[in-house]
């Protein structure tokens, strides 16, 4: 059997760095690993082929080549795995799919041949077995959670690793908080269940035989959902393994409850942990209530962030408008808490309701879902009727990005956070791709960019002042190029 695994495209989005990308010579930011990990769950004798149309072209002899094709992707690659699965329909080749996408809405796609739903490791065994059987149903679905130990590695040896700016591993599911805008705990429940410390090892020994020295995201939703088992076993042995294991930095995602725990912080940033992402949504704390942020009220926001900071630990920090409870001050509210907590990645968006969410079947019952969650971030749109007028909602939202992306403010939060900033336990030398990156944005945002008098005084401040944090300003200075980029295309 030969098995074709396609990943849908991605558009330019936050998140995307689709322009900075160019910068370090990379054609995506991280491989497919979910479809990575269905490889595994595959039979060993069947032939498989990864086409991931962010690094490369499906071409007719893969079609021709192939018995069935796999699609799986995010909500946000919707329209390109629509185009994706005509192109298959169009070939004669069966299609089944899977993955967030398909789970989230699987009456979207009426002309896929099979939808494994929910998580591989429960529905596709069964699909299998009744394919071999001829027998085949249309959809496979499960209310349970899989056991992440029987979880097998992702098949590395499928992909080529060089167009990617990072690697991507798995170590738990679930998340003990409830959220009402998250689809998180519907899709993957809120006991937080993870893989064991010998499965992440093999999988870190898998990245580093296959040639990767760089960066690896751990894409759990919530990284720190069980601290006594990272604090035990699994941030020690990391620690161990990067003795001799050099040029690997991780980064992750994580509540702000992480600022309450400096042993665990220390650990991670002696295993080499130097990023989290943290869902701050709002300083107001009658919106946190509203969406059931438990976590993050009645708290000292910029502080926690601060002490996140100062462990070496830098903080991506994501932010929402368009709660029932928002006023037009909250506008400005959100600039001032940016600007001073440091947070230089600030993906800011409208609220949106999700399927599947608290959120949606509240808007729902009221009558006020108008479409589909595009899963696109910072569109500039949402899919419920905001309390607030929309026109001013969205002026309001502009104002914010036009602020906090303008060259002034991004460089001076640049600086905010390298103050604050405590200098990694972990040296890595600078890769060859992370040289040309400093080469190319000597030219790209130091003489031809808008923002080079901001670029040149970043670079002559951090000389002075943090020198080891010279790298660390040189990529946020490419990524605020990206993330100017999409505020003017898409939103302004």
């Amino acid at each position: 059997m030969n098995i074709l695994l396609l990943y849908p495209e991605f558009p330019d989005t936050f998140w995307s760095y689709k322009h900075a990308l160019s910068f370090v010579g990379k054609k995506a930011t991280f491989p497919p690993l979910g479809l990575l990990s269905v490889a595994g769950l595959l039979p060993v004798a069947w032939s498989k082929r990864v086409v991931d149309l962010n690094v490369g072209k499906l071409h007719e002899r893969d079609l021709l080549w192939a018995d069935y094709a796999f699609i799986g992707g995010m909500v946000v690659q919707k329209e390109s795995a629509r185009r994706l699965i005509a192109r298959c329909k169009t070939a004669g080749l069966p299609v089944v799919a899977g993955g967030p996408l398909f789970t989230m809405a699987p009456d979207d796609f009426p002309e896929v041949d099979h939808l494994v739903l929910n998580e591989a490791e429960l529905t596709l065994p069964p699909f299998l077995q009744d394919l071999a059987a001829g027998q085949a149903k249309r959809v496979y679905t499960s209310p349970a959670f899989a056991d992440m130990t029987k979880t097998p590695a992702p098949r590395w040896e499928l992909i080529k690793m060089r167009p990617y700016h990072a690697m991507s591993i798995q170590y738990s599911r679930g998340c003990p908080f409830s959220c009402d805008f998250c689809n998180i705990t519907s899709m993957l429940g809120r006991h937080v269940r993870t893989k064991t410390t010998a499965q992440i090892v093999a999988e870190l020994d898998g990245l580093y035989a296959g040639g990767w020295r760089g960066r690896v995201f751990f894409v759990d939703d919530n990284f720190i959902g069980n601290k006594g088992h990272l604090k035990t076993d699994l941030l020690p042995r990391l620690i161990a393994w990067r003795q001799t294991k050099r040029g690997i930095t991780f980064q992750t995602e994580a509540s702000i409850n992480l600022a309450d725990d400096p042993e665990l912080m220390r650990l991670m940033a002696d295993a080499g942990f130097d990023t989290v992402f943290v869902g701050i949504e709002t300083p107001e704390d009658i919106g946190l209530a509203e969406c059931s942020k438990k976590q993050n009220e009645n708290r000292d926001l910029v502080a926690d962030v601060k002490r996140i900071q100062r462990a070496g630990l830098q903080v991506q920090g994501g932010f929402i408008v368009g709660f029932d409870s928002d006023k037009p001050s909250v506008f400005r509210r959100q600039i001032e808490f940016i600007q001073n907590s440091g947070i230089v990645t600030a993906m800011v968006g409208l609220l949106q309701a999700p399927k599947g969410t608290a959120l949606y079947q509240r808007m729902l019952a009221a009558g006020r879902i108008r479409g589909e969650s595009s899963g696109d971030n910072v569109e500039g749109t949402t899919n419920i009727e905001p309390l607030m007028d929309f026109a001013r909602l969205h002026a309001g939202y502009q104002e914010i990005l036009s602020h906090i992306y303008a060259p002034r403010h991004y460089y001076a939060r640049i600086k905010t956070l390298l103050r604050e900033y405590g200098l990694p336990p972990v040296r890595v030398a600078p890769t060859r791709s992370e040289l040309m990156a400093l080469v190319r944005s000597v030219y790209r945002l130091g003489i031809i960019g808008k923002e080079r008098l901001h670029y040149w005084r970043l670079l002559a401040w951090a000389a002075l002042r943090k020198p080891r944090l010279i790298p660390l300003a040189v990529t946020l200075a490419i990524s605020g190029y990206h993330f100017r980029k999409v505020c003017e295309l898409h939103v302004r």
